[in-house]
């Protein structure tokens, strides 16, 4: 296993909270996919798991190094979880074509949350990285 790349973003759930307001469905649709809304909808505080998600998925186009940019969109990045609870990244069209052009086999996320704020970390994986 080797590590490609490291990306960190951390976000304001008051900012997330005030892009639902006022933009509402078109900003969820744009940033989020229904399995991701669905996911926060069952939540006790979905702000809070929209925010953190909105973390990872900004950590992520960091890793990557392209930042959000031309065919790419929010959506190409979903983060769920598994039976565990642990969040795990799946991308697609433009931002996968562009990881595995970078040898990206896997990513591995990590996302907290405070009232205020969610930050997440997400490491680029390598050459002989197996899930397990």
């Amino acid at each position: 296993m080797r590590i490609v790349a490291h990306g960190i973003d951390l976000v304001d759930l008051p900012r997330i909270e005030q892009m639902i307001e006022r933009h509402g469905d078109r900003f969820l649709k744009r940033a989020y996919t229904k399995k991701e809304q669905a996911d926060a909808g069952r939540c006790r505080n979905s702000i809070e798991k929209l925010a953190g998600r909105f973390a990872a998925k900004e950590a992520i186009v960091k890793l990557i190094g392209t930042g959000l940019r031309g065919k790419m969109a929010w959506t190409d990045v979903e983060v769920i979880n598994n039976e565990l609870g642990q969040p795990q990244v799946v991308l697609r069209r433009a931002v996968k074509e562009t990881a595995d052009k970078l040898g990206i086999r896997h990513i591995s996320l990590s996302i907290t949350h405070t009232a205020n704020f969610a930050i997440a970390s997400a490491v680029a994986l390598t050459d002989d990285y197996e899930t397990k």
